[in-house]
């Protein structure tokens, strides 16, 4: 989604005429002899006068004032109670939630490593901080002011401020085609997510009083929730908690929740109100042009290594699919580099990471945590073809963002892990035998999807008519919500 424009009628002349009735051209008045009207006002009225103009300014300026806000590229226009032309899409209303289930969230330590405060982590809207000098040796200079240390689970605060900068936000919630909720879930229940003695009422606390809040809003009362949205930033299986478990919150099966969709950055695949977001890399373009330069060149990137992977080997499961693939990499010789990331050295974004994607044509993605990883996304942004060992990793995932299912060997390559535990297949035969030709139009595929897969820096998205990731996730959730509501009437 664009900036919101308006646009001068295309239509004819003569048309225009039609439907205002101008049948001939109108005559210039007349002109008529000055007349000077002179009023005479006591002191009395004098100062009345003034103080009715004084008054009237001041209604005027505290009505404006509710239609701007401040935000972090100045002050930007709310959309008041006329529905903008170029908005044709639909119109979203954020609701300004009580700060406790926002912003008071991003105060304190990380729960899982004390040495990072979560203010810090989250700086500059989200993004994090600046990528430290190591970068310098790596990517341009012309390139540095696009990348930031940015977290993995950063989409609540990266999603909150673009809506609030979003041309076809409106102030007015009875105009609004969509309900934005900006609860930082995934910041409150990770307060207690890796404290075992936590109890399932500590983990739920602030999703229950989340809910209570919304339940009272007249809008979520009007639409049972149909038409609104919010942002997750951890997979979905941390909000599924069943009872008798102990991990994670019950946010997404508690009673109001059911029909409210959720941008998330792993689905179920069994929830169809779960949406699959891009995992948030540390790459943020400022504009459409620097996008295109990045573009090209990482197209351009002379890649002297056959395929690469960045993870950290489980020895203590049984079995361990990524150990296997740190042996076939040692086995390859220099067809092949990796990057352990048993330590902190990966969190974040690392320039150890991207110089490894930077320097492979293949980028191997066995899963992570769960059957998606963050990785996926920081190799395909380097410009390397992603090499999948799960179906589940991309089948019934982020297909709002990637091509349509059936046409991932266009620009991702898929090995079955069954085949290459028995010693069937050989990653690097496999992968040397898909050829030049093939290779670079996979990775031009790749290169071409760069822009659906990244959130912009701009405080309004890439501009020039260029889409991220948040435009593609918005301009979804309109068309959704518009095709529910044919099913309402």
């Amino acid at each position: 989604m664009g900036y919101c424009r308006l646009s001068p009628s295309s239509e004819p002349k003569s048309k225009l005429r039609q439907r205002f009735k101008v049948d001939r051209p109108i005559s210039p008045p007349e002109k008529k002899d000055k007349i000077t009207i002179t009023i005479h006002l006591t002191p009395f009225n004098r100062a009345a006068l003034v103080l009715s103009i004084i008054t009237i300014q001041i209604v005027v300026h505290l009505y404006l004032s509710t239609l701007y806000f401040s935000a972090g590229d100045g002050f930007l226009p709310l959309i008041p109670v006329s529905v903008s032309t170029s908005c044709k899409e639909g119109l979203v209303y954020v609701y300004d939630l009580p700060k406790s289930f926002n912003t008071d969230l991003l105060r304190g330590r990380d729960a899982l490593d004390n040495r990072f405060m979560i203010e810090e982590t989250y700086s500059n809207d989200g993004f994090g901080p600046h990528v430290s000098s190591d970068f310098v040796s790596i990517i341009p200079s012309r390139f540095l002011s696009a990348w930031y240390a940015t977290d993995q689970f950063a989409a609540e605060q990266i999603f909150h401020r673009r809506m609030l900068n979003h041309p076809c936000r409106t102030s007015d919630p009875t105009i609004a085609t969509a309900f934005y909720v900006p609860f930082y879930v995934g910041l409150a229940v990770d307060r207690h997510l890796w404290n075992l003695a936590a109890t399932p009422e500590q983990r739920d606390q602030d999703c229950f009083q989340l809910l209570r809040w919304l339940q009272d809003q007249p809008p979520f009362r009007r639409s049972n929730g149909w038409d609104h949205f919010l942002t997750i930033s951890r997979i979905t299986w941390n909000f599924r908690r069943q009872p008798g478990e102990s991990w994670g919150s019950s946010f997404l099966v508690m009673p109001g929740m059911q029909n409210v969709t959720r941008l998330i950055i792993e689905r179920s695949p069994w929830d169809s109100m779960d949406v699959a977001i891009p995992y948030p890399t540390s790459f943020h373009p400022h504009s459409a042009m620097q996008l295109q330069d990045w573009q090209n060149f990482v197209l351009e990137q002379d890649r002297r290594t056959l395929f690469g992977f960045a993870g950290a080997a489980r020895p203590k499961i049984r079995g361990d699919f990524r150990s296997l693939i740190n042996r076939s990499c040692e086995e390859a010789g220099s067809a092949c580099r990796s990057v352990d990331c048993s330590d902190i050295k990966c969190l974040h974004g690392s320039a150890g990471t991207l110089e490894l994607f930077l320097d492979s044509d293949f980028c191997l993605q066995p899963k992570g945590d769960s059957p998606t990883r963050r990785s996926v996304f920081d190799c395909m942004i380097a410009g390397a073809v992603p090499v999948f060992f799960w179906r589940e990793t991309t089948r019934g995932q982020h297909s709002w963002f990637f091509p349509k299912e059936g046409g991932e060997d266009e620009w991702s390559v898929f090995i079955d892990r069954k085949k290459v535990r028995r010693g069937i297949v050989n990653i690097r035969k496999f992968l040397e035998g898909i050829g030049e030709e093939k290779l670079r139009k996979m990775r031009e595929r790749v290169v071409d999807m760069i822009p659906r897969l990244v959130y912009a820096a701009g405080a309004r998205g890439l501009g020039e008519g260029m889409e991220d990731a948040f435009d593609i996730a918005l301009k979804g959730i309109f068309a959704r919500f518009k095709e529910q509501k044919k099913r309402w009437r």
